[in-house]
């Protein structure tokens, strides 16, 4: 498949994802019958309640309709229902099917770390902070961050939450309590970084492996769920510190890269804080005690 008609089958599946999901009758329609074939709303059901032509939303949902305006585009993304993220994400893969979009189309995820950023990481010495790129290649983190991500960072293979999630999942159900929430928001941000960079080789290596190797993942990249990283919650389960619900902030680097620090940033005084100076504490006395350490692709 080469790239244009990659771009097409992406997205073909994802409206058609976002059709499968609405019922006639949660748009307003009148009961369709036992005869129905489609899951969710058909292609000409979406054109009328978008108020356009079935001939045109097909040709649309098929990668064949380039340029479709504003107006439109906000028409349909009404119909299915789409959030922020998913109306973002239809917006790049449309723009994807034109010549100068690919053309034109940013780097794909690096795979190092600035000496600035490694500096900034070494003086966050009271809270855990992890550098990642939009693959979910985890990059570097600082000591408290090596302590809390123990379990990952001993495991085979390239550090990459997504394959450590999903192909050593009795270690990930161990380390993250909540693991179908964490399994589901790195997929969906795997899916953003497809529509962004279809063409990564290394991104394409990744997510075939993943399908090959684990049911989880491919029922779960088969939903086409889309999601970007946000500030919220992360529960971890440590051998020291138990079960903790641990506050982050996620903050972009360089737009250029595309990497994102994360820095877990619970509240003075609060339990999971003295948590953390447990875990701080604790890890003083280990011998890699003090600086930040790049996480090795040991692929």
């Amino acid at each position: 498949m080469d790239e244009k008609q990659a771009a097409r089958a992406a997205v073909r599946e994802f409206l058609r994802s976002r059709r499968d999901r609405i019922s006639p009758a949660d748009a307003g329609l009148p009961p369709a019958g036992t005869r129905r074939r489609v899951q969710g709303l058909r292609r000409e059901e979406v054109a009328l309640l978008a108020g356009i032509s079935p001939e045109y939303y097909i040709r649309l949902e098929r990668g064949r309709a380039t340029g479709p305006s504003p107006g439109v585009v906000e028409s349909i993304a009404a119909v299915l229902r789409l959030d922020d993220d998913e109306r973002a994400h239809l917006d790049r893969l449309l723009s994807a099917l034109t010549p100068d979009a690919r053309k034109h189309r940013t780097p794909t995820a690096t795979a190092t770390i600035s000496p600035g950023i490694r500096v900034l990481l070494d003086s966050i010495d009271h809270l855990p902070a992890v550098v990642c790129n939009p693959r979910l290649d985890l990059l570097a983190a600082n000591d408290l961050a090596r302590a809390l991500y123990a379990a990952m960072l001993d495991t085979d293979g390239p550090v990459n939450s997504a394959r450590f999630l999903f192909l050593d999942e009795h270690a990930a159900r161990n380390l993250f309590p909540e693991w179908e929430r964490v399994a589901a928001d790195a997929v969906s941000i795997l899916r953003i970084e497809a529509g962004r960079h279809p063409d990564d080789p290394e991104l394409i290596a990744l997510i075939g492996h993943l399908s090959t190797r684990s049911s989880a993942f491919r029922t779960r990249w088969a939903a086409h769920d889309v999601k970007t990283h946000r500030a919220g919650t992360k529960v971890f389960r440590h051998p020291l510190i138990g079960t903790l619900t641990l506050p982050f902030e996620n903050l972009t680097i360089d737009n250029s890269s595309d990497q994102v620090m994360t820095v877990f940033t619970p509240q003075p005084g609060s339990p999971e804080h003295d948590a953390i100076r447990l875990l701080a504490s604790w890890n003083a006395h280990t011998p890699t005690a003090g600086h930040t350490e790049t996480i090795p692709d040991r692929s």
